[in-house]
C-alpha cells in the first residue's frame, strides 16, 4: 500500500487491494456536478488532465460505445492516450479502457465514481484492473503516482476557478 501527498491540504491514496487491480482515491473541494462536469467536458479536460501541460481532445465521446482519444504535448516527448466507454451514468459512475500509445494492446478498465460527500466535496475513487500482476506493477513503477498527483493538482485549481 502506498500514501502519497497530493497537496498540503489534501491527500490521494493508491492501494493494490487485489493482484490485478490498482485503486486511487482523492477528495475534491467540489460539488459533484462540478467533478464531473470537469471530467467530461472537452474544453475543462484539456486544462488539467494532462499534467499541465499542453493536452489535444481528439474525441470524447462520453456515452456508451463512445471513443476517447487525447495527446499530451509534454516537454520531452508526445504521449496519445486513447479507449471506449463501457458504461457512463452521470453524474456518479463511469467504466472505460484506457490504452497508452507507447504499449499498445496493454489495455487497462478504469471504473471511476464520484461520491457526493453532502458537504459540496466529492470522493473520486478509481478502481484500474490489468490483465497480469506483472501489467499492473510496471504501471506503478511507470511513474503514474507523480502524473496523477500533477493532474489532480490542476483539476483542484480548475475546481477552485470554476467556483
Amino acid at each position: 500500500m502506498t500514501t502519497m501527498e497530493q497537496h498540503p491540504t489534501m491527500r490521494a491514496t493508491i492501494t493494490t487491494p487485489a493482484d490485478r487491480e490498482i485503486r486511487f482515491e482523492r477528495i475534491f473541494n467540489a460539488p459533484r456536478e462540478r467533478v464531473w462536469q470537469a471530467m467530461t467536458d472537452p474544453e475543462l479536460v484539456a486544462e488539467w488532465w494532462g499534467r499541465g501541460n499542453k493536452l489535444v481532445i481528439e474525441r470524447l465521446e462520453v456515452k456508451r460505445g463512445g471513443h476517447w482519444r487525447f495527446v499530451e504535448h509534454a516537454p520531452d516527448a508526445v504521449h496519445g492516450f486513447e479507449g471506449r466507454f463501457r458504461e457512463v451514468t452521470p453524474p456518479e459512475r463511469v467504466v472505460q479502457t484506457f490504452e497508452w500509445d507507447g504499449m499498445p494492446a496493454y489495455v487497462i478498465i478504469n471504473t471511476t465514481t464520484l461520491e457526493d460527500l453532502g458537504d459540496g466535496r466529492t470522493r473520486l475513487v478509481t478502481t484500474s484492473l490489468f490483465h497480469t500482476t506483472e501489467e499492473r506493477d510496471g504501471f506503478l513503477k511507470s511513474g503514474v503516482e507523480g502524473g496523477m498527483n500533477a493532474s489532480y493538482a490542476a483539476l483542484d485549481r480548475l475546481l477552485a476557478k470554476l467556483d
